[in-house]
């Protein structure tokens, strides 16, 4: 009866590890770790310092198909394969981002993993943690807070307070904050302005902080950030206001990643949570590099299906961390590929081998994208209690008949145990492919080309299209030098198009490229397809409504 337990009670039952021997058994030293209490710990970025010789293992990146509200399970496989390497005598090392309030009290839920392949503790994780969200918040804010004294001061900027491009921020789905107006009240309450609030890991503040490479590189990049605009249409960074130096001040502890284990004790280092659509989608590099150093294998997981995360893993990530991986797993379940064949949610009981196959199409295209950047994979099918031998077989014999190796993850029921098949594959496929990664497109090339060339190759477009306003920022982007900028695709995680309702492997569309924003400081241009929410909103029952606290201290609802 225990695998009918809920996440929160398998959790909350785990035989954790004080954190000091977990970090003793990966090599790392007293003096690199910072106690927040028993079971969480930061790591002090001079490890790197230390271990600068030290040749990386392995990089495992996880993936999926386009998500559906059938559910992936795509943390969940991260998770249980980091502690299936460690039941099979592998040294690894899992690396998450962290969780956003937002999600986990509104419809989505926490990002810990499920079943038996969780980090602990949950609850702190998908609450407040070791407090960097709330970090970023603050630094994000004391910006706002700094432009509109500027203005108040005099404007010596000449800051044009109706093109002022960076709002507030805040962890929590709100959408009465989209659209506001401040600086009400006369004169000594400043100057009125349109103003608005994204969710906190939507800030291009959170995306500095998980490309940097260190405290001198996070300060350099917020010095980038564009903030607005002045009367005559030239940017204003946050170096001509001098906040760099507080904001970095204010991230000094934020930028050192968080380490926790397993249900299994094994190793996981979680930091940063950059949105997969509007920004990366991935943890920190700095995460990423410090596992490299301590683990045979680290892995790690990019948002959504391959044609964001892995997508921007690759050409946004890989570059600025300077490490390429060594395989990818696509994780696909037979619940979600019936969604992409035609299955509604509430039919997805019934044994449907057709839609199976009709929906298959959505893994083939993600398959396809991961050969083009040259790199090998492996297909976990990730099974739930509702799936039946005859679907699980068919899905196996078609990935088969792609001559992919593929195993099926029985982790959320099993723990790692339930991934050693796919751990046991994923060695075999490194060993047996070396192959060196490739990007499908040059920093050298234009805004368009690069834009045409993921559309086309990863979205399986036929073409692009850009509004009259977004050839315009082109031009203005490529005469300040931003072309030179890898893209970060704004678009729906839902589908391989720009449609969210286009589900399956879609043929004969068009991208529709209607917005540019420039994201300096994080190293990326956003290029904007249809309507990409930056502040979600809460559903008609959210789940913190769910959520208690009773008198001995033990949290209920949290999943």
């Amino acid at each position: 009866m225990e695998n009918f337990l809920s996440d929160i009670e398998i959790a909350q039952r785990a035989k954790m590890k004080p954190i000091k021997e977990i970090a003793e058994e990966i090599g790392i030293l007293d003096e690199e770790l910072e106690l927040y209490g028993n079971y969480k710990a930061k790591v002090s970025l001079e490890i790197l310092k230390r271990l600068h010789d030290r040749k990386d293992g392995k990089l495992i990146l996880v993936t999926a198909i386009n998500p559906t509200p059938a559910g992936e399970g795509k943390s969940t496989v991260t998770v249980g394969l980091g502690q299936a390497f460690n039941r099979i005598g592998k040294k690894a090392i899992i690396a998450l981002r962290e969780p956003s309030l937002g999600p986990s009290m509104g419809i989505k839920g926490g990002a810990a993993g499920g079943g038996y392949s969780q980090v602990v503790p949950m609850e702190d994780i998908n609450l407040h943690f070791t407090g960097d969200i709330h970090a970023i918040t603050t630094a994000h804010n004391a910006l706002s807070a700094i432009i509109d004294n500027h203005i108040h001061q005099g404007n010596q900027l000449n800051i044009d307070p109706r093109r002022i491009i960076w709002k507030r921020v805040v962890d929590l789905n709100d959408r009465a904050l989209r659209k506001i107006v401040v600086g009400l009240g006369g004169p000594i309450q400043g100057v009125p302005r349109e103003d608005g609030f994204d969710i906190t890991v939507a800030s291009e503040v959170m995306a500095i902080l998980c490309l940097s490479n260190g405290l001198q590189d996070l300060k350099e990049r917020l010095s980038r950030i564009v903030v607005a605009y002045t009367y005559d249409r030239k940017p204003v960074t946050v170096a001509d206001l001098n906040a760099q130096g507080a904001m970095a001040l204010l991230l000094k502890d934020a930028i050192k990643p968080n380490l926790v284990q397993t249900l299994e004790n094994t190793p996981a280092l979680i930091h940063g949570g950059p949105f997969a659509n509007i920004a990366h989608g991935t943890n920190s590099i700095l995460a990423t590099k410090i596992a490299l150093k301590l683990a045979d294998y680290t892995v790690t997981e990019a948002g959504f299906g391959a044609d964001l995360g892995a997508e921007k893993f690759f050409h946004i990530a890989s570059r600025y961390g300077e490490y390429k991986p060594n395989a990818v797993v696509i994780v696909a379940t037979v619940r979600a590929l019936k969604m992409h064949g035609g299955v509604a949610k509430d039919d997805l009981m019934e044994e449907n081998i057709d839609a199976l196959r009709k929906g298959f199409v959505n893994l083939q295209k993600h398959m396809d994208t991961i050969r083009e950047f040259n790199l090998p994979f492996v297909i976990a099918i990730n099974r739930f209690h509702t799936d039946t031998e005859n679907e699980l077989q068919e899905l196996k014999q078609l990935i088969e008949a792609e001559g992919v190796p593929v195993a099926i993850s029985e982790v959320w029921a099993k723990g790692g145990e339930g991934g050693i098949e796919l751990a046991e594959k994923l060695i075999t496929t490194i060993e047996e492919n070396e192959k060196e990664h490739s990007e499908l497109y040059s920093l050298d090339d234009s805004i368009e080309a690069k834009i045409e060339k993921i559309a086309k190759s990863v979205y399986g477009a036929d073409g692009v299209e850009f509004t009259s306003s977004a050839k315009k920022q082109i031009a203005q982007f490529s005469k300040r030098g931003w072309d030179k900028l890898p893209i970060c695709m704004a678009k729906t995680q839902y589908s391989l198009s720009d449609d969210p309702k286009l589900l399956g492997r879609p043929k004969g569309f068009k991208i529709t490229i209607r917005e540019l924003r420039p994201s300096i400081g994080a190293g990326f241009i956003v290029a904007l397809t249809g309507d990409v929410m930056t502040m979600p909103g809460l559903p008609k029952k959210p789940a913190a409504l769910n959520m208690d606290i009773d008198e001995n201290g033990v949290i209920k609802g949290l999943f």
